[in-house]
């Protein structure tokens, strides 16, 4: 990914469009995915290969019979439109439900969604190998247990693979991996809490960690939204 730069987009009922932001919250560019469609945009991960993936994966009614991924490459400086690579069509095993948190597990190249519930528990869904040809019934790979009333709204892996983490409308929560753990293991021991209040941002749902995971980045929902950083005491100078 290139470095210096954080990339955004719009969710339901807006173009299928990528915003890159300075980590100043400076503007940098709009870029239009060709031939993609914006159902309900929710979040994005760094893939494989200088990629990006886009998580058209919201469905607040629970409802859609499947969801769609997309891969595009990260567009160059200047670029003001791209076409996706591949598009994942991805279908639950237990019926339609809403989510908001997309992952790539770079162990092993899977596809991680955690579903939105403001229950306590949201399950763990992994596309091991996601194919572009046909729809792929993704693995229920256990659950998240959160706190009541805690819906997850976005989810990362930093770069060194080694920080997940998931945020709520009102907090962060993180997972530090173990040798050789995949995304979905980590994700079923207990987290940590971040000592962050992100109930004051507004609406909040979205969040990017630095490359090794000792920071991370939000922006909240709304015009002209400010880009917040959140460093932890050890890693401030």
């Amino acid at each position: 990914m290139r470095r210096g730069v954080l990339w955004s987009l719009n969710d339901s009922g807006n173009s299928p469009t990528l915003f890159a932001f300075a980590s100043s919250g400076r503007g940098m560019a709009e870029v239009t995915v060709e031939g993609a469609l914006n159902t309900d945009w929710e979040d994005m991960a760094a893939g494989r290969s200088g990629t990006l993936l886009v998580g058209d994966i919201g469905d607040n009614l629970a409802q859609r019979p499947s969801v769609t991924v997309l891969e595009v490459p990260e567009p160059p400086a200047g670029a003001t439109a791209v076409a996706p690579v591949t598009r994942y069509e991805l279908r639950y095993p237990d019926g339609p439900r809403d989510a908001e948190a997309l992952m790539f597990d770079r162990t092993n190249g899977s596809l991680v969604i955690v579903s939105k519930s403001f229950g306590p528990v949201g399950g763990i869904y992994v596309a091991r190998r996601p194919s572009s040809r046909r729809v792929t019934t993704m693995r229920r790979a256990g659950t998240v247990k959160l706190d009541e009333g805690e819906a997850v709204t976005a989810g990362d892996v930093s770069a060194d693979g080694r920080t997940i983490v998931l945020r709520t409308y009102d907090r962060a929560f993180a997972w530090r991996r173990r040798a050789g753990e995949t995304v979905a293991a980590a994700l079923r021991r207990r987290p940590c809490v971040a000592d962050a209040d992100l109930l004051r941002e507004g609406q909040g749902e979205t969040l990017a960690l630095t490359r090794d995971g000792r920071a991370f980045y939000t922006i909240p929902e709304g015009p002209t939204p400010p880009v917040r950083r959140y460093e932890s005491k050890a890693a401030a100078p």
